[in-house]
């Protein structure tokens, strides 16, 4: 009998992880071309694969999307059975904010099932909306078997409000449930980012603190910080983005990738221990910080056409190699 797989666990985007199979099936399933190296499709892929590898994409299941958009995960999921409650900031606070322009936000159903994964008459059976205010969820968002979110914390006014969201958003489970979201990742520093605005820059030390907080009341999560070896994880694409090889990006004077949390809420009457807790706040104390050097990410000219997964490494190979040279 062959030997079970982990599961996935909170992790950044890798080149190695989105060719998968498994990844590059979703990758299919929601529209997208397979082999094409974005990190929004690795978001999409690794909340979906996430979800579905814990037997939470089935009938009879129920699901929250905070800061839905335009995002097809809502059409998706309904269209596996899941009952799925799709929220979205106020149409008019989002439009202050820009998001109504750069067609980033729901105000309703008409918006998450305009790439008809889902029959039409199943999505309207399954999913609703409602406008939720993700600094404020509401008391009676409970008793979700998962909630979910792609790259939306960061845009709530700061890290800590951001962390925070994360924290509060563990209410909405049910005993067993699971929380999946994706976010922007510093590549390469820990201590200089952006903390305050319209988005944020999260480090490593922000993730390990969350963890020491939500260790200590039993939620289960694990952190990799691994990068990737492989070429388009090194190649930085810089604005005007190209969008070609596009896992990591130049955000201002910084080096992003995307980041998935998984979180699991214990099971009914499951308490951490006090030696528990304190072990969790001695491994992040003593933890390493990101080992990525600043030179190693460099703005990467987009080759055009879109590469794929099998041209892709030579060209990138010979440009770092001229890089390495200089």
């Amino acid at each position: 009998m062959p030997e079970a797989q982990p599961m996935l666990q909170s992790k950044m985007c890798t080149q190695e992880q989105l060719e998968l199979p498994a990844f590059q099936d979703w990758a299919e399933r929601l529209g997208e071309t397979r082999g094409r190296l974005h990190r929004k499709i690795w978001e999409y892929c690794f909340i979906a694969e996430a979800l579905s590898e814990r037997d939470l994409l089935r009938p009879g299941v129920t699901g929250l999307g905070f800061a839905v958009g335009s995002e097809p995960l809502a059409s998706l999921f309904c269209s596996l059975g899941v009952q799925v409650l799709a929220t979205d900031m106020d149409a008019e606070l989002a439009k202050q904010q820009g998001w109504v322009d750069t067609n980033q936000h729901a105000s309703g159903l008409e918006t998450l099932n305009t790439r008809d994964i889902c029959p039409s008459d199943t999505f309207a059976e399954n999913c609703s909306f409602r406008p939720v205010d993700m600094n404020a969820i509401p008391d009676d968002l409970r008793q979700f078997d998962f909630v979910w979110s792609s790259c939306a914390f960061e845009h709530l006014g700061s890290i800590d409000h951001g962390l925070e969201f994360v924290y509060q958003a563990m209410s909405c489970l049910k005993p067993g449930g699971v929380a999946v979201h994706t976010t922007e990742f510093n590549c390469a520093s820990d201590d200089d980012t952006v903390a305050e605005g319209q988005t944020v820059i999260f480090r490593r030390r922000d993730f390990e603190a969350l963890a020491i907080r939500l260790r200590a009341d039993g939620y289960e999560v694990d952190l990799d910080f691994s990068d990737g070896t492989l070429p388009a994880d090194q190649a930085v694409d810089a604005p005007p983005y190209g969008h070609q090889v596009h896992l990591k990006i130049e955000l201002g004077q910084y080096v992003t990738s995307s980041y998935g949390l998984v979180i699991r809420k214990p099971a009914e009457g499951k308490t951490p221990s006090q030696s528990d807790a304190d072990q969790d706040r001695q491994t992040a104390r003593s933890a390493p910080g990101p080992q990525l050097p600043d030179e190693r990410y460099r703005p990467t000219p987009q080759p055009s056409p879109a590469p794929t997964l099998a041209s892709v490494p030579r060209r990138l190979v010979r440009r770092a190699r001229r890089m390495l040279r200089r």
